[in-house]
């Protein structure tokens, strides 16, 4: 993928009966017993995962050896990297292999783009291409794919109803077919599922037991929904958790995904956060996910183990 190209550029330029299985009755249930830390050397109870677009100017394979180098537990790679891994030459079940070789596995693949638009008609001619991406996602033997409700369009014009019987589809689709899990993504820049609590809606409404959402810590302060939410949901809600951190400047109305920094690095109440997703029963990946051209220019593995090292400090500082 080009180091010129951000997620905002790329997802802007690509044209009730649930509630108890997703919300936690804070009030009564109290504090779950605390997960054990079996992973990192026991400093971290959730397996630390990297988003590839942390180190995007590197080629797909150099990028599984830089996260097992680096220390990590999982990779969450991009599907155009996977389909031009295929166009040149390359086999998704020996990509597969290879991840697996490295000591890594694959939690998430991002994503399924334009995979909630506003028609019938767009939906239906959009499918081959959701196929698609749902086919090369579980040849790595990937548990989600990302669904990024695009085109975008304005809130008044986003059908709620709608696109909650749409990814009830994709979870349909995708679990009896592919044996992979949608889970709802939510972005500032898409006004339609810029917050989580609008994410969790669609999830809620889809009224299947695997509905699932992905938070993003920089896309809940961006889009201002704010961080107490998370304790209202249950863990099993969440699909793996994007980790990165904002910077006081430029001001909030002002930042982009490029500006995100490395955990620990900015102003986000990111210990706050790791301590509710522990007490909500959350067990999935925390995903370090940045697209920071400066550090692009930097050697990529020294990048990968700096993020992978500010991740662990955070989660041990938040849960000692």
């Amino acid at each position: 993928m080009k180091p010129t190209i951000d997620r905002r550029t790329a997802l802007l330029g690509m044209g009730g009966g649930l509630a108890a299985s997703c919300v936690t009755d804070t009030a009564s249930s109290g504090p779950q017993e605390s997960p054990k830390k079996t992973f990192q050397n026991s400093r971290s109870p959730w397996p630390i995962c990297l988003d590839t677009a942390t180190i995007r100017p590197v080629p797909l394979l150099e990028k599984i050896r830089i996260a097992a180098e680096a220390g990590f537990d999982a990779i969450e790679p991009w599907d155009g990297e996977l389909r031009d891994f295929e166009r040149e030459g390359g086999s998704l079940a020996d990509l597969r292999k290879r991840i697996e070789d490295a000591g890594l596995f694959v939690p998430s693949v991002i994503g399924l783009w334009n995979a909630i638009p506003p028609t019938r008609e767009a939906w239906d001619a959009g499918l081959p291409d959701t196929r698609d991406r749902m086919r090369m996602a579980s040849a790595i033997g990937a548990e989600h794919i990302q669904v990024i409700p695009q085109p975008q369009r304005p809130w008044p014009e986003f059908d709620l109803a709608w696109a909650s019987a749409r990814y009830r589809d994709l979870l349909v689709m995708g679990l009896a077919d592919y044996q992979i899990n949608p889970a709802m993504v939510f972005v500032q820049f898409l006004p339609g599922v810029a917050r989580l609590g609008q994410a969790a809606a669609i999830a809620l409404d889809a009224d299947h037991p695997k509905a699932r959402i992905i938070p993003d810590v920089f896309h809940m302060h961006i889009g201002d929904s704010g961080f107490s939410g998370l304790r209202h949901l249950q863990g099993d809600f969440i699909a793996i958790f994007q980790f990165n951190d904002a910077p006081a400047t430029p001001q909030k109305s002002e930042l982009k995904d490029e500006h995100r920094v490395f955990p620990g690095d900015g102003i986000l109440p990111l210990e706050q956060s790791l301590r509710d997703l522990r007490d909500i029963g959350y067990r999935r990946c925390v995903s370090l996910e940045l697209y920071n051209p400066e550090y692009w220019k930097r050697d990529p593995l020294e990048v990968a183990m700096e993020g992978r090292k500010k991740t662990v400090e955070v989660i041990e500082r938040a849960l000692a």
